[in-house]
């Protein structure tokens, strides 16, 4: 549906947009970070951007609001909006423009709210900044988008203070913010990414149902070709700041026609066979019960899974089921009150202050954030070798040949010891993790989240790497995860956990075979699939079991 003038209503011509980067040792340079890309968006309509981590899907999205983040600056290139050149607007148009007719959702709900301030506060502060309507009607019409978001007690629910609500709750609550000033355009930041899937799915529910409601348009941005696939009309590819195909979503879904899309489509079709169970277990967790100082209850309720060398076992739930909570206990952060953990053949100690080194070397850790698990002012090639010189005593060219073979293991090798954590990828920090858990050459590797913060592609590779590993070292994994995609892909055994509780375990093609508990088919059934009107489905599903209860 287009504009009075017969225009669309985001009109985006040979946009290039750049910024100055300041090398370590060298002089700065500036880099061209899109290079010129064109696209429109009618009113009513989603279109979909989607690619891997620096392919410039969010500085797109930015740009459609006037707006560089952190030096970068639009060099080239138009953006119309409702049929005017915002580039051209000047400081009054664009505070105008931000907020009134362009809103935007960002990833971390959590850090675009002020704590200090209760939700209604927030939500109706562009409306009354603009002047769009009163007081009274502003707050009647977020309480309007509460109940249409699903959103508990709407009517009281904008009295809370952000740290008050759930993460899917604090989305919502963005999601409302940004519409309640009937804005004719919002722009959606990965909105879902940071989220378990069952809370994926109910806000990517209201966000379709919102749109379709509202009538607004907008962009979507995602490294989710799944998830975009639910809500877009159209689909954007992007990489390298450059367009690869654009088209339909059903298009983009059943005949991509470029290369590179047609491997986004493909990459969460992968399964790793099942291996067969091992005679002895490397770790075994026996009717483990823990609790934090701080808080009364258990947080883990007689949990008991073993690991066989060589295996993966896959940890699944939504946040706050206990995953981490049970690698903390494995490792001796969070000291269990009943249960034993045995591992290697002995009893652990525990509390982290009882093990041995041997018990420290033994089990190694890689984090979900490789950005904030790597000292930024220690190079790739000191970050590896802290391991050697702490547990073997490696030093000078001993040690630099050793960290050379493990770079050369991880497919980085020549060049990249020399590097700070700055100069790397996303892909590359989360290798360079790897390779320093190798170097204590581990027995067990505990995997929280690894690939979550990963691009679907990069996060391929990345799987693809640590089953390489696998086969050649007959090490173990506990893979730590709210994806079940990377399940399939990695897993030999799969333990749901529910509340603390292990609520199903055993092999992955036990798990993952029906009959299923009611937690199991929540979690499998809110898996997006890579297909058109999935999201519909499990709508109407939903609907019809919640009248029938």
């Amino acid at each position: 549906m287009l504009d009075i003038a017969g225009k669309p209503l985001l009109d985006i011509r040979n946009l290039k947009i750049g910024a100055t980067v300041y090398p370590p040792g060298e002089r700065p340079r500036d880099v061209t970070l899109v290079h010129g890309v064109s696209l429109t968006v009618e009113k009513g309509k989603v279109l979909g951007l989607i690619g891997e981590s620096g392919a410039g899907k969010s500085t797109i999205g930015l740009a459609s609001m006037a707006y560089g983040r952190g030096g970068v600056r639009i060099t080239g290139g138009e953006v119309f909006v409702n049929g005017r050149d915002i580039l051209k607007g000047g400081t009054a148009g664009l505070r105008a423009l931000r907020g009134r007719e362009v809103t935007y959702v960002s990833q971390s709900a959590a850090a675009s709210f002020n704590p200090a301030k209760r939700l209604m506060e927030q939500v109706i502060e562009s409306c009354l900044t603009h002047g769009v309507m009163p007081k009274a009607e502003a707050e009647k019409r977020a309480v309007t988008l509460f109940r249409k978001l699903g959103l508990p007690n709407p009517e009281t629910f904008g009295d809370r203070y952000p740290h008050q609500v759930s993460g899917g709750q604090l989305q919502r609550a963005m999601t409302a913010m940004a519409l309640c000033p009937k804005p004719d355009l919002v722009v959606f930041d990965e909105p879902t990414t940071a989220l378990d899937v069952t809370t994926q799915i109910d806000v990517l529910m209201a966000i379709k149902e919102a749109i379709r409601d509202t009538g607004v348009a907008a962009l979507y941005i995602t490294h989710d070709l799944a998830v975009v696939a639910q809500v877009s009309d159209d689909i954007m590819v992007l990489r390298n700041g450059k367009t690869v195909e654009w088209g339909t979503t059903d298009q983009i879904i059943n005949a991509p026609r470029e290369p590179y899309t047609q491997a986004l489509v493909s990459v969460r079709s992968h399964e790793h066979p099942e291996k067969p169970p091992a005679a002895e277990p490397v770790l075994t967790v026996e009717a483990v019960t823990a609790r934090y100082r701080s808080v009364p209850i258990d947080v883990l309720k007689n949990v008991s899974v073993e690991i066989a060398p060589g295996r993966t076992l896959a940890v699944v739930g939504e946040s706050g089921s206990g995953k981490s909570t049970l690698a903390r206990a494995i490792t001796g952060l969070l000291p269990p009150t009943r249960g034993r953990i045995r591992f290697a053949g002995r009893q652990l100690s525990n509390d982290l202050a009882g093990r041995t080194k041997d018990d420290l070397r033994e089990m190694q850790m890689i984090y979900q954030m490789a950005d904030v698990a790597m000292n930024p002012r220690q190079t790739v090639g000191t970050i590896i070798g802290r391991p050697l010189e702490f547990y073997f005593g490696l030093r000078g060219a001993e040690r630099d040949k050793r960290v050379q073979e493990l770079l050369d293991q991880i497919e980085m090798g020549k060049g990249f010891a020399d590097r700070y954590p700055a100069e790397l990828s996303g892909g590359q920090k989360q290798r360079v993790c790897i390779a320093r858990s190798l170097a204590a050459k581990p027995k067990l590797i505990i995997c929280d989240e690894v690939t979550s913060a990963l691009d679907p592609l990069v996060a391929e590779g990345i799987l693809k790497l640590l089953l390489d590993l696998q086969a050649q070292e007959n090490v173990a994994y506990l893979f730590i995860t709210h994806d079940l995609a990377t399940v399939r892909a990695i897993a030999d055994s799969i333990a749901v956990m529910y509340k603390g509780e292990v609520v199903r375990y055993g092999p992955k093609s036990d798990v993952l075979a029906p009959p299923f508990d009611n937690y199991t088919d929540l979690l499998l059934s809110s898996v997006p699939e890579m297909r058109l009107g999935w999201l519909e489905e499990v709508i109407a599903h939903r609907k019809m079991e919640s009248a029938g209860n």
